[in-house]
C-alpha cells in the first residue's frame, strides 16, 4: 500500500510539474485525474469499513471427530462506492490451518461464503474469522480489522471404539455377584407382604403362618465394584524421531481410549467414575451419562503441569469399593510402573492403555515386561 501511494505521489508530481511548466493542459487532466482517483480511493474505504459487518455460523456447535464442518460466511456493508472484494484471514485452531479467503465479485455490497473443513482433532476451538481486510478497487488503502466473535464455538467429540469388557477381582463382571447376593436366603434384610412377580423360593414360611398371608423375604442390594479409569492429561509424550505434528492424534487416541472404556462400562451397567484434572477438574461418575463425559474430554487442554505418579497415588486410599483400575498414558516411568504394581497387589484388577506410536521403544519394553509379570494387562493403542 505504501509503495502504491509513492508512485501515485510521484506520478501526479510529475504531471502537475509538467502542466505548471509547460502550460500543457493535458498533464494538467492526467494530474487530476490520479488526484481523483485517490481520493475516490479514500473515501470508499472510509465510508465502507464503517459499516461493514462480518458474520460466521457453523453448521454445528458439536461434531464428531473425523466429520465435516460447514462454516458460512456473510459480509456486507452500506458504502454507496464500490470497493475491492473483501479479504478474509482465517483463525488458526488444531482443525483449520490459518489462510485466506479472498471474495470474488466486485463492488457487491452483499456476499456469502461456505467454508468447509474436517473436524480432524478432539478439543474445544473457535475457528472463523481472526481479521477482515477492507481495499479500494486500485488497491491504494487497506485497512485492516478483528470483527467480535463470540459464541462461536466448536466441540469435537471423542469418537469411542470398541474395547474389551472389564474383568473385576472377584472374578464376574458385578452383576453377576449383585444377583447371587440378592437370592441368598439366609441373609434377608426384612419382610414384607408379597406382590405380584415375587418368585415362590423368596416367601417367608414362618411368617406366612403368623401373619396369615403371603410375606415374602426383601434383601438388600449390595453396593456393585466400580471401575476407576486414570487419564494422564499431562502433554503427552512423543517418541523421538517423531514428528511435532504427531502429538495432536496422540491426543485424540487417549480421550479416545478414555471414552470407549466408560462407554463400555455403561453397556455392562457397570459403575464407573473418573477424576479428571486440569483447567476444569471434575470427578465424573457414569450416573452423569456418557454425552456429558464426551463433552469434559473434548475440553482436556493437556497442560496439567502436575507428575501424573501423583494423581495414581492419590487414588491408592480410595479402591476399598474398586474392582477394576484403567490407566491411560502415554509416558511409562519406573515410578509409574512401581504404583501400578502396587495397586495391583491392593486388590482390583488392572488394565494399562499405552498410547504410543512407536510400541517397540527399547526404553519402554523393560517397563512393561515389569507389569506383565506383575499380572497387569498392558494394551497399545496407535494412533491414526
Amino acid at each position: 500500500m505504501k509503495k502504491a501511494n509513492l508512485t501515485l505521489g510521484i506520478c501526479f508530481g510529475f504531471f502537475l510539474l509538467c502542466a505548471l511548466s509547460m502550460g500543457n493542459r493535458t498533464y494538467l487532466l492526467i494530474s487530476i485525474i490520479i488526484a481523483l482517483a485517490w481520493v475516490f480511493s479514500y473515501v470508499s474505504v472510509q465510508m465502507a469499513e464503517k459499516s461493514v459487518k462480518v458474520r460466521n455460523a457453523l453448521s454445528g456447535q458439536k461434531v464428531n471427530r473425523g466429520e465435516i464442518v460447514s462454516m458460512e460466511i456473510a459480509v456486507s456493508h452500506k458504502s454507496p462506492l464500490p470497493i475491492a472484494p473483501v479479504a478474509l484471514r482465517m483463525r488458526a485452531t488444531s482443525n483449520t490451518p490459518a489462510g485466506t479467503i479472498h471474495l470474488t465479485q466486485l463492488g457487491k455490497r452483499r456476499q456469502k461464503v461456505v467454508h468447509k473443513f474436517a473436524a480432524d482433532h478432539v478439543g474445544a476451538m473457535f475457528p472463523g474469522i481472526d481479521s477482515y481486510v477492507v481495499s479500494d478497487v486500485f488497491g491504494f488503502f487497506k485497512h485492516e480489522h478483528q470483527p467480535p466473535m463470540d459464541g462461536q464455538e466448536l466441540l469435537v467429540l471423542p469418537v469411542p471404539f470398541d474395547v474389551e469388557p472389564l474383568t473385576f477381582a472377584a472374578g464376574d463382571m458385578g452383576v453377576e455377584t449383585m444377583k447371587r447376593a440378592m437370592e441368598d436366603p439366609s441373609s434377608p434384610s426384612d419382610i414384607r407382604a408379597w406382590q405380584q412377580g415375587d418368585p415362590l423360593k423368596r416367601i417367608h414360611w414362618k411368617a406366612t403362618a403368623r401373619k396369615r398371608e403371603l410375606m415374602v423375604r426383601q434383601f438388600e442390594e449390595p453396593a456393585l465394584p466400580d471401575a476407576l479409569v486414570l487419564l494422564d492429561t499431562s502433554p503427552p509424550h512423543l517418541t523421538a524421531g517423531f514428528p511435532e505434528e504427531k502429538r495432536p492424534y496422540l491426543q485424540d487416541a487417549i480421550l479416545e481410549t478414555a471414552a470407549s472404556v466408560v462407554a463400555c462400562q455403561i453397556r455392562q451397567d457397570n459403575p464407573v467414575r473418573m477424576p479428571i484434572v486440569g483447567d476444569r477438574p471434575m470427578e465424573y461418575s457414569s450416573r452423569m451419562g456418557l454425552p456429558l463425559l464426551l463433552e469434559e474430554l473434548a475440553r482436556c487442554t493437556f497442560n496439567e503441569t502436575e507428575r501424573f505418579e501423583r494423581v495414581v497415588m492419590m487414588q491408592l486410599g480410595e479402591l476399598r469399593k474398586t474392582g477394576a483400575v484403567v490407566i491411560i498414558t502415554s509416558r511409562l516411568t519406573s515410578a509409574l510402573v512401581e504404583l501400578i504394581v502396587r495397586m495391583k497387589r491392593m486388590g482390583p484388577n488392572v488394565r494399562l492403555y499405552l498410547v504410543t506410536c512407536d510400541p517397540e521403544e527399547e526404553a519402554v519394553l523393560p517397563l512393561v515386561g515389569r507389569m506383565q509379570q506383575a499380572s497387569i494387562e498392558v494394551n497399545y493403542v496407535t494412533p491414526q
